[in-house]
């Protein structure tokens, strides 16, 4: 017979398992939404010399063994991405037009993330 202790501690045991599990699968989605969001700024930004695009890069900022933090940025070019995204004045009168791709691809990530989380735990 099983004593309520034993039982105790093998429940407290596949919460410590699943807890692992869910915190391993919420790292691998992040990743996986990082680059995906990377790649589709990459794809989706304005095209002048090509330098601008290829600047996009994902970095991780912050992990521990519960949360993973990465962020999606212009490594050299991050001075025009809002000019860019948002449009902007001309030096002698007149706009420019505003050319979203950063915006899009942060919303497609919202998404992306929730469904990898899903995906990985199901």
């Amino acid at each position: 017979m099983t004593s309520i202790d034993d039982m105790a501690d093998e429940i407290m045991k596949g919460l410590t398992e699943y807890a692992e599990l869910a915190d391993s699968a919420m790292k691998t989605a992040v990743r996986k939404t990082a680059k995906t969001v990377k790649e589709e700024i990459s794809a989706n930004a304005p095209v002048h010399t090509g330098k601008y695009a290829k600047s996009w890069t994902t970095k991780k900022t912050a992990e521990n063994s519960h949360k993973l933090e990465m962020v999606v940025h212009s490594k050299d070019r991050y001075q025009i991405a809002h000019l860019l995204e948002h449009g902007h004045a001309k030096r002698n009168g007149g706009r420019v037009a505003a050319r979203p791709h950063i915006a899009p691809a942060e919303q497609h990530g919202e998404e992306l993330l929730e469904s990898f989380i899903k995906k990985e735990l199901s």
